[in-house]
């Protein structure tokens, strides 16, 4: 079984491998440069595991931005009969997408 781990960002909890690509909720870094995840919850290798209470101490996993991204875009409506109330409003989530290089 290969080593993975399960890091903490954006208040989202993500299992991860080594070479795998994520979209998480948006970091504030360059494209192309480098991101360290301090919040690991959990690393395992094979039959050995480390769990965190709740992060492991010195713990780390290393990644590369790949780029900034924007999620398709979520209409929200809201509508009350009777009333002539209507709003129509949409959002576009933005996301960074990251290459898992190290654990």
């Amino acid at each position: 079984m290969p080593k993975f781990a399960v890091i903490e960002t954006g208040g989202k909890q993500y299992r991860v491998l080594a070479g795998q690509k994520i979209q998480i909720e948006k970091l504030d870094a360059q494209d192309g440069g480098n991101f360290t995840f301090d919040k690991v919850l959990l690393v395992a290798d094979g039959e050995k595991v480390e769990i965190g209470t709740p992060y492991i101490p010195n713990g780390k996993v290393e990644g590369k931005i790949l780029g900034q991204i924007r999620d398709d875009k979520k209409i929200i409506f809201k509508y009350h009969s009777k009333t002539r109330y209507r709003k129509k409003k949409g959002h576009r989530q933005r996301h960074t997408e990251v290459e898992i290089t190290r654990i």
